[in-house]
């Protein structure tokens, strides 16, 4: 049986915890490629007793992106580039929401009550934000800043996946490319995708679309600096182990290495500042 859910203290982290964020992989002022990982973790603060919730529930997509993280592990290795991983659940605080979005704190989250979620006041909110969300950014925007300052146009890469089954529907795609406003990389990586692994069903902006305040990441990390980028979702049921995680990775990095190279040299355009109107 869980144990009651508690609020979220920073004054109570311990060196048992995990860090807000992580990165692997090279520290280069020259990077073709540079990874996110927004829903690495399914982990919680000791404090908060798991929001309330028995593992099993953390376990579920709800709680992390399942795949996700060995995914962009592999990735990195096999494209030497830089990979930065969220240290927390999206029950905790979502990395890929930007603050005060309904859906960053989820008081109910795919059917399930979060008790830790219930009636958090704005201060708790806050120190969330502060001591697990904005470590994690600040760190990719300092990287990304310092690489373009340095004459640098690196692809960003959201890593994300996507359960087989949602809501009673049963989603047809393997593989998703979400985007906003600047579909550069799109075509490229459809008919890249298809040359490597044909009759591969690929979602446009399915089963997710970034409109708007949807998502952080993406808009402000890429679309918001001119960057060429691209979210990838993945199903869940594909990479669910570390056979099939390593060889989407091995697909993903063919992939990209064909499509950098087709379009380089890559340049700062169409930028959007973050929350900018969607509707033009």
């Amino acid at each position: 049986m869980s144990a009651p859910a508690a609020r979220f203290d920073p004054s109570r982290l311990t060196a048992d915890d995990p860090a807000p964020f992580s990165w692997i992989g090279p520290d280069s002022a020259d990077p073709r490629f540079v990874l996110v990982c927004d829903h690495a973790s399914n982990a919680v603060p000791a404090h908060m007793n798991r929001l309330g919730l028995d593992q099993s529930e953390l376990d579920r997509h709800i709680g992390w992106d399942i795949g996700a993280a060995t995914v962009t592990r592999s990735l990195s290795a096999l494209l030497d580039a830089p990979a930065f991983f969220s240290g927390y659940s999206r029950l905790v605080v979502d990395c890929n929401r930007p603050f005060g979005s309904p859906t960053a704190m989820p008081a109910v989250s795919d059917g399930t009550a979060v008790p830790g979620n219930q009636a958090i006041s704005e201060a708790e909110a806050t120190a969330r934000t502060d001591a697990l969300f904005w470590p994690y950014h600040s760190a990719i925007a300092g990287y990304l800043d310092r690489v373009i300052e340095a004459g640098a146009v690196p692809m960003l890469i959201a890593v994300h996946s996507f359960t087989p089954v949602f809501q009673g529907f049963v989603r047809p795609w393997e593989i998703g490319l979400l985007y906003e406003h600047d579909d550069r990389l799109v075509q490229p990586l459809k008919d890249a995708l298809n040359a490597v692994r044909p009759g591969l069903t690929i979602g446009d902006n399915e089963p997710y679309a970034i409109i708007g305040p949807s998502d952080y990441s993406i808009p402000v990390h890429g679309q918001g600096r001119g960057l060429p980028h691209i979210e990838f979702e993945v199903r869940q049921d594909l990479i669910g182990t570390q056979e099939g995680a390593e060889d989407w990775a091995g697909t993903l990095a063919e992939v990209l290495a064909r499509v950098h190279a087709a379009l380089s040299p890559l340049e700062i355009e169409n930028r959007v500042p973050a929350g900018a109107d969607d509707g033009a």
